[in-house]
């Protein structure tokens, strides 16, 4: 464990991350069962839910947002590095730098339209499904983007301050 696990902010931390991805599971197993039970009511019954693939619907949409939260976290986002497994280590981390602080800003940018647009809905007050709100479906949106921006600005920076091992050109 990093010495910074122990400390109050590293435990509080790994909390919020163990609390992600529990929510994560959980979000999944209900958008299987619920998709599942879909199916069953309409095969079996004839009948279905009404609301029930709307439901699904943004569910999937906060469980991507999730999952990319997580891929963020974990620095396992999509990427192509072709060229920088052929630089030398401090150049690797000048792009690695490079490249979080661009995906920050990308994600900053997303998360701020994001934000425009679930004020929009709130002040449109158009009900999604049921009598939950647009705005409430849609506010995963800003939330991980903005998470998503934070984390890979912290990559970037500590990309930017990470010390140089000696032997290192």
């Amino acid at each position: 464990m990093a010495d910074s696990d122990h400390t109050g902010i590293g435990r509080l931390v790994n909390w919020l991350h163990r609390a992600e991805d529990l929510i994560l599971s959980i979000l999944l197993i209900l958008v299987l069962g619920l998709a599942f039970g879909q199916i069953v009511l309409r095969n079996v019954l004839g009948t279905s839910i009404v609301w029930a693939d709307v439901l699904v619907r943004i569910m999937v949409l906060w469980l991507g947002m999730l999952g990319a939260m997580a891929a963020a976290r974990h620095n396992k986002h999509i990427s192509i590095d072709l060229i920088s497994r052929q630089l030398s280590p401090k150049r690797q981390l000048a792009v690695e730098c490079i490249v979080s602080l661009f995906a920050s800003l990308a994600c900053a940018v997303a998360a701020y339209y994001s934000l425009i647009f679930v004020i929009s809905e709130f002040q449109a007050g158009e009900i999604a499904f049921a009598w939950v709100p647009a705005w409430l479906c849609a506010s995963i949106l800003p939330a991980s983007f903005g998470l998503i921006a934070l984390r890979y600005f912290i990559q970037g920076m500590t990309a930017a301050f990470r010390p140089q091992r000696s032997g290192q050109p």
